[in-house]
């Protein structure tokens, strides 16, 4: 069994409880996640299983797409309201239009600072462990996009959004953030991850539709389906080159490459991942070096 799973994660419970409840339901060890969500926040989780644990990290850097909910008047010490309350604030009149103006603050690439209440390492240990002790340390910023943040409805004290940002944004950060501008505080009171790269939330099965190995196979998605690279086709009795790591050039692809350079797919005929490969340029000494062609080295094999 190999191959990507979109889970739709449930309120209360970890990432880490998806992956073992998964491996339980289809029987096999090797799941891994490509990134977390809290245990508060529900949504698309995506899975990888068998040898597709090969493929995270090339999940895991893709961008998200998030709703939710920021409720104003109040700061905690993890940025939700899982956390200590900290103060409390009345909240000032305010429209949707003047919240859209400090949401539009935060478009772009920015600077951001990870919550204490997190699980970055400073130190060798965890944000949240520090935390736990008492212990406020510095946090170097990190550098995030935010594509788009937008008020979607104001019913005070809460703040309906969505948020379109790169991987490792912490949206209850940028909620935080909003509310220190507008004086009153701001949690974020609730978050759903709705789209990881291509892949949507209406694709994912729910945990209680992953109950057998047959259930977790059905919802599989290809192993050659899962990434966003050029593809090539390797000709079928070339195959044996991608097998043992040899490099291949167009004159073994059924159909040529679309690219001369980066990453590519490298399938069969039938569609399914043989390998990731890497393109590069090369050229004739005799003819001073000009480019003639490309070859791929097989970087990543799966047969």
């Amino acid at each position: 069994m190999m191959g990507v799973l979109l889970v739709d994660k449930p309120a209360g419970i970890t990432s880490h409880d998806v992956v073992d409840h998964v491996r339980k339901a289809a029987k096999i060890r090797r799941v891994g996640h490509t990134g977390t969500l809290d245990p508060a926040a529900t949504g698309l989780l995506v899975l990888c299983i068998g040898k597709a644990t090969r493929l995270s990290e090339y999940l895991t850097g893709l961008d998200k797409v998030y709703e939710g909910m920021m409720e104003l008047g109040l700061v905690t010490d993890s940025y939700d309201k899982d956390g200590k309350v900290l103060s409390t604030h009345p909240v000032p009149e305010l429209d949707i239009k003047q919240i859209q103006k400090q949401f539009t603050q935060f478009h772009g690439r920015i600077e951001q600072i990870p919550p204490m209440v997190s699980a970055v390492k400073i130190g060798g240990e965890r944000l949240y462990k520090k935390a736990r002790k008492g212990e406020v340390v510095e946090r170097p910023p990190r550098t995030i996009t935010v594509y788009e943040f937008r008020a979607l409805d104001y019913n005070p004290p809460e703040v309906a959004l969505l948020i379109r940002c790169t991987s490792g944004t912490y949206v209850r950060a940028l909620c935080h953030d909003v509310g220190q501008i507008l004086g009153c505080g701001a949690i974020l009171s609730a978050l759903r991850r709705t789209e990881v790269g291509k892949f949507s939330i209406r694709e994912a099965a729910t945990l209680e539709q992953l109950n057998s190995p047959e259930s977790v196979q059905a919802h599989l998605l290809p192993m050659g389906e899962a990434l966003d690279l050029p593809k090539v086709v390797i000709k079928p009795d070339r195959e044996q080159l991608v097998a043992t790591g040899s490099s291949i050039d167009e004159f073994d692809l059924a159909g040529g490459c679309p690219v001369v350079d980066g990453k590519v797919q490298v399938q069969n005929e039938e569609g399914a991942l043989l390998a990731l490969g890497e393109v590069e340029l090369y050229g004739d000494a005799a003819h001073g070096g000009m480019p003639v062609g490309v070859k791929i080295h097989p970087r990543r094999v799966f047969i």
